[in-house]
């Protein structure tokens, strides 16, 4: 039987037959490719996977509890482990009963105090017993074990608190008023002539006078002599204001930090937003701008809490503590700005020479009258005076110089205390240990930086020794791990060598210091420990990518959040005996995701113009990649620029740039070539890569985005006219310096949330790197892309969301109005009415970065 077919339904039957036939066996590499799509990769990234986070040891170190995001929920549930990952959800009513991530031990370790939600609890690590201690509206925490052996102190609302275990008696332990003592206000009204010849005329106003003070010194007395009764508060003054005070476990003393009342915080800056649930524009109050804060150096009292004597401890004793380290760049500030003053008009009317002979012949007159009369009175005021020898001067912090005390640490025992004191100016970092005997200051460490100290390796501790504290210090160029004896003062370092150390944490034994580091490779963090007896250090992990840790309280094994380029985080388990014993215990990485055919980074070094390697990620298009060369046979490129500056984007492990990743991965298969720097400034690479930028930020990391450039060109195939750039953040600010120092270096850029000009964005970043913009004008201007906007010539987008209280959209309208008025073509601005810094909604990540591959498909190819 012959079945009839129409011309159109034949050529359906076939088009579909060799359609299957072609992605089955000839197409099947394009359609992977086509599922990296611009939709799936900024969409609500949950997709990917619902990582573990804030994961912790119980108590047993057989269990562990993490949190997951529900499924299609920005809720999260909490997870009880064992080992073998066999996991069920923590229900609500049990919240309350499982084991704390944090807390402290009693002296021989059988107890554990923590905090939770508020109140405090206490758990014998024996029978596992868990006691309620506090179940208030008002909020207790930080509880510490006193050296009684009998006591808890904690905070509650800021006062610090003593519960004895046993009876449940509280007392407050300090009370601290920033107020005048009464008895010096008593004093002081009792002065005068009138109220003094009151007393001496009438004696029923001295015997009035003096039984008011029988009672106040009987009242007193005995209160002292009644245990019972609450010590007398401490009146500090109320010119000060009460920053921190730290009592020691012993319960015998009380540090105290107090800040001058004109420690404020600049003006705040305003931030409209347009689209509010009111319907009406919302007008945000946000951070100040750099250097409008102003501030006066600490004082540091130590308070004797048994005998009531207050001593301070002057800061004077720290090496350097007044030197204007910012005095030469203050002078040379101030010469700049009187030169950019503009000149006087040249039509303005000028004095004849007449007119100006006779002004100078009138104030020399003047002058020598007034030196002459100025003379004699001179002569005359020597003639009364008698000679005496010039007193010596005390030293005294420069009105530019101010210092802050930031930490306090007491040993467990209380007998001993130390300091970590930084300059506002960012130079110079003190460690000093309280001397009690003689109520002064001796210092361990100085470290002084001619850029910036880092306070990102300002941790420290004490071991069980109660006599030696570890630190990190950048002192060699790079973070590494030091011990200070604080009675001999002598120091050693633990760890060297050219890598970060940082993560540090005392194991519970006492024995073992643990730390991560990037020993074999910049952008691989392992997690190593070392023995504070002997120095012996120990590699513990070998996963490769980027590892974090919390070691399990008997310290036999790692909870190790483990991730690389292609993997999102997941949980590991490592046996600290056997590196080599290491298995995953997560997976929450979405199947999706894993079957997409992403683009693996390749790990490479581009040397800079001085030298000096600069990391990166490279991605390129698999072979089969659309056809993007041009008639020479060159490809396309884009280069990313992280942000943050001081942040690592080149390690192995799982990017925060995500997107950014799978972005990258959608350029490679559209033929273009892309590269991932850690320019000049990323973090992981020490100290002089850290500080390269002082006083000149865009300078150094353009260079190194040039040198990129032309890496590509001579290793990857690339044409050099053919390569664009973007970036966010730190990221846009160098996409415009880049675009307006370098015309013609780049085809064109995107430039997203970016810094237009430093002197508006924050203090404790921006001051860091430039000072101030009083102190240092010149930093400012020659760092900041709003003065240079007269060179773009290339191609520039430019995305800013409207309520970033971060870097203020008022950056991207401010560098608008400057581009108008020079008349500039090519640029233009997208607007995000209701995203902060980072995007929130899936919607404004597509929109953001279709324009931006539209930019690169329409410059670039």
């Amino acid at each position: 039987m012959q079945i009839a077919a129409s011309r159109p339904a034949l050529w359906a039957l076939l088009t579909l037959a060799f359609g299957f036939f072609f992605t089955q066996f000839g197409l099947a590499q394009e359609s992977k490719k086509d599922a990296i799509t611009l939709d799936r990769i900024m969409s609500d990234p949950a997709w990917i996977a619902r990582s573990p986070e804030r994961a912790y040891w119980a108590d047993d170190s057989e269990t562990i509890y993490y949190q997951r995001q529900q499924q299609g929920s920005e809720l999260k549930d909490w997870f009880q482990s064992d080992l073998t990952g066999e996991a069920k959800i923590v229900e609500p009513k049990q919240i309350g009963s499982v084991d704390s991530s944090s807390g402290v031990l009693n002296k021989d370790k059988t107890l554990k105090a923590y905090d939770r939600a508020g109140d405090l609890f206490i758990k014998n690590l024996k029978t596992g017993e868990v006691q309620q201690l506090t179940r208030t509206h008002q909020r207790e925490s930080s509880p510490v074990f006193m050296t009684d052996g009998k006591r808890l102190m904690f905070s509650r609302d800021g006062s610090t608190v003593a519960r004895d275990l046993k009876t449940g008696l509280e007392e407050d332990l300090v009370d601290i008023r920033m107020e005048n003592d009464p008895e010096e206000r008593r004093a002081k009204d009792r002065e005068g002539y009138l109220k003094e010849q009151q007393i001496r005329l009438f004696e029923v106003l001295r015997k009035q006078q003096d039984d008011q003070d029988a009672a106040r010194e009987k009242s007193e007395a005995d209160k002292l002599a009644d245990e019972t009764r609450l010590p007398e508060p401490w009146y500090l003054g109320d010119s000060k204001r009460l920053e921190q005070s730290d009592i020691s476990p012993d319960g015998k003393y009380c540090l105290v930090v107090l800040a001058g009342k004109s420690t404020e915080r600049g003006t705040s800056d305003k931030m409209p937003e347009f689209v509010d649930a009111s319907g009406y524009v919302n007008i945000r109050n946000v951070r100040s701008l750099v250097g409008t804060d102003r501030s006066e150096t600490d004082k540091l009292y130590l308070l004797n809490l048994e005998t009531r004597e207050k001593c301070e401890l002057k800061l004077d004793t720290l090496p350097d503590f007044d030197v204007d380290r910012l005095e030469e760049i203050r002078a040379e500030g101030k010469k700049w700005l009187e030169a950019q003053k503009p000149k006087k008009e040249e039509d303005k009317k000028e004095k004849t020479e007449e007119e100006t002979t006779k002004e100078d012949e009138s104030k020399s007159e003047d002058s020598s009258d007034k030196s002459k009369d100025s003379t004699d009175k001179e002569d005359k005021e020597d003639d009364k005076k008698e000679t005496k020898p010039d007193a010596p001067k005390k030293k005294e912090t420069s009105k530019y110089r101010t210092l802050q005390v930031t930490t306090i640490s007491w040993n467990e025992a209380g007998t001993q205390a130390v300091v970590q004191v930084y300059s506002d100016d960012h130079k110079d970092r003190w460690i000093a240990s309280v001397d009690f005997k003689n109520n002064t200051l001796v210092p361990l460490l100085h470290e002084y930086d001619p850029a910036w100290v880092n306070r990102g390796f300002g941790q420290i501790g004490w071991l069980d020794d109660d006599q030696t504290i570890y630190y990190l210090s950048e002192q060699t160029g790079y973070s590494q791990l030091y011990l200070a004896d604080v009675t001999s003062k002598e120091s050693r370092p633990l760890t060297s060598g050219k890598y970060v150390v940082s993560e540090v944490q005392l194991g519970q034994s006492g024995k073992y210091i643990y730390y991560q580091a990037n020993v074999d490779h910049p952008g691989i963090y392992e997690i190593y420990r070392v023995d504070v007896k002997n120095g012996k250090i120990d590699q513990l992990t070998k996963l490769g990518g980027m590892n974090d840790y919390v070691v399990s309280p008997d310290e036999s094994k790692l909870l190790v959040t483990h991730s690389e380029a292609l993997s999102p985080p997941e949980l590991w388990i490592q046996n600290t005996a056997d590196i080599k014993d290491a298995k995953q215990l997560t997976h929450t990485i979405a199947e999706e995701f894993q079957k997409l055919p992403w683009i693996a980074p390749q790990y490479i070094t581009v040397p800079s113009v001085e030298g000096q390697p600069i990391y990166a990620r490279l991605y390129l298009p698999p072979s089969d990649s659309a056809n993007t060369l041009t008639k020479d046979g060159k490809r396309p490129a884009v280069i990313f620029i992280h942000g943050a500056g001081y942040l690592q984007n080149a390690h192995q492990g799982w990017s925060h740039y995500f997107r950014e990743f799978m972005f990258h991965s959608l350029l490679a298969y559209k033929g273009y070539v892309v590269l991932d720097m850690d320019y000049r400034a990323s973090s992981g690479y020490g100290r002089d890569w850290r500080t390269a930028i002082y006083r000149h930020m865009g300078k150094p990391e353009v260079d190194d985005l040039i040198s990129g450039r032309d890496w590509l060109a001579e290793h990857e195939n690339v044409d050099p006219k053919r390569v664009g750039i973007y970036g966010g953040s730190y990221g846009g600010f160098l996409t415009m310096m880049a675009l307006f120092t370098q015309p013609g270096a780049f085809a064109c850029g995107a430039a997203l949330r970016p810094v237009t000009d430093w002197a508006h964005y924050n203090h404790g970043y921006t001051s860091n790197i430039l000072n101030t913009p009083e102190a240092d004008p010149i930093a400012y201007a020659q760092s900041s892309p709003i003065e240079f906007a007269a060179g773009l010539e290339d191609p520039l987008l430019i995305c800013h969301g409207m309520v970033d209280d971060n870097v203020f959209f008022k950056d991207t309208a401010r560098l608008a109005q400057r581009l108008i008025e020079l008349k500039k073509e090519n640029w233009e601005v997208a607007l995000y009415p209701v995203e902060p810094h980072g995007f929130l909604q899936p919607s404004s990540w597509y929109d953001e970065y279709r324009r931006i591959l539209k930019l690169f498909e329409t410059e670039l190819n």
